[in-house]
């Protein structure tokens, strides 16, 4: 039952961090799952080596939104980059 519900909280927090970061992004179900999954486990990295969080203990849903938008916005760059004509 745990998987179950990383991925249907993976997937709100993912439309979550797209609706919020501006530009197209299209992803699908599983990127937008794995982007909302990944966010969390970057919030709750971060957060722990900063000793926001005590080890162990996960990020919150906005802590999880603020790290998938990071990675979205790493997502974009890299994208954007991989799509620039080579000179």
């Amino acid at each position: 039952m745990g998987i179950l519900w990383t991925i249907v909280i993976g997937f709100i927090v993912g439309l979550l961090a797209r609706f919020l970061h501006p530009g197209n992004d299209p992803m699908g179900f599983i990127l937008t799952t794995l982007l909302g999954i990944g966010g969390a486990l970057l919030a709750s990295w971060l957060g722990q080596a900063l000793g926001w969080y005590a080890p162990g203990q996960p990020a919150g849903l906005i802590g999880a939104v603020v790290g998938a938008v990071v990675l979205l916005a790493i997502y974009g760059r890299l994208r954007r980059s991989d799509s620039a004509p080579a000179a």
